[in-house]
């Protein structure tokens, strides 16, 4: 069996008693950084030995698991810090053992995206997580670009030396919402800095970023998007509203619809429009 195995984010006292237990019993850890994992297995006196399984290692060391697991070893998959298989390779092992048909169980433990969500006092209803942006430039345009309209509650991870690149280019994007950047989560040195993108920008500037980072970003305003619809419906005629869904790819009889829809009046009159 594959035990996917949370661990501190930071504080040792956030380890629960079963990853302890879990991680003392199975037969081999996979550690995405062993050097890290090392460090959390001495603090609890856990001897099992440990691999190494990584983004550059994973083609050759996953078939390599999986074949232990065949031959009825279990194994504890861990991450640096958190929970394995978020923004890490741990979701390609886990992925491979439902492929090959070998029993997958969970042991959960703290993960940065849900402590940083409910630490932030933004909404916590409704979220999306990105992890780390693209690095390619046009990439990451495209996912800010569909920010600007997003209302969920959405929540970033980044590294210190890119952390005002990366709120500049969130502010260019989304405009000045609301933002929490949260810094060493459960850590002695943990800050959460919270205002506008503007505020925290500022901030930055004079204090150097240090540490790692989550940024929850405050969803737009449903209100706000909808007005910005209606006035941009209101200066299109008819007929431009129309070919703008035919250029989404609908068909003419869906457009038409979705025209009427839009402007709140009957199909008939669109047709009307679009015939004179």
């Amino acid at each position: 069996m594959l035990y996917i195995c949370g661990t501190p984010i930071g504080n040792m006292e956030d380890m629960t008693l079963r990853a302890i237990r879990i991680l003392g019993e199975v037969d081999l850890i996979a550690a995405e950084d062993t050097r890290q994992s090392v460090k959390l297995l001495n603090h609890f006196d856990i001897k099992t030995p440990l691999t190494s399984y990584y983004e550059h290692n994973k083609e050759v060391k996953g078939p390599q698991l999986i074949k232990m697991l065949k031959e009825g070893k279990n194994i504890a998959l861990v991450t640096d810090a958190g929970m394995p298989g978020i923004s890490d390779p741990g979701e390609d092992l886990i992925k491979l053992c439902y492929e090959n048909n070998i029993e997958v169980t969970i042991v959960p433990g703290p993960t940065a995206v849900i402590t940083a969500l409910v630490l932030s006092g933004l909404n916590t209803r409704s979220y999306i997580f990105e992890g780390f942006l693209p690095k390619n430039k046009k990439q990451r345009t495209d996912v800010l670009e569909k920010l600007k309209n997003e209302t969920r509650t959405t929540v970033f991870y980044e590294a210190p030396h890119h952390l005002l690149n990366t709120l500049n280019d969130i502010y260019k994007n989304v405009g000045n919402r609301q933002i929490a950047v949260e810094r060493e989560l459960t850590k002695r040195h943990e800050t959460v800095n919270k205002g506008s993108l503007s505020e925290i920008i500022s901030y930055f500037q004079e204090n150097e970023p240090k540490g790692e980072f989550v940024i929850v970003l405050e969803g737009a305003d449903s209100d706000e998007i909808k007005s910005q619809k209606i006035a941009k419906i209101n200066e299109m005629s008819i007929t431009e509203h129309f070919n703008s869904y035919i250029a989404q790819g609908l068909d003419e009889k869906s457009a038409m619809k979705q025209v009427a829809k839009d402007r709140g009046i009957g199909k008939r009159d669109v047709y009307r429009e679009l015939k004179g």
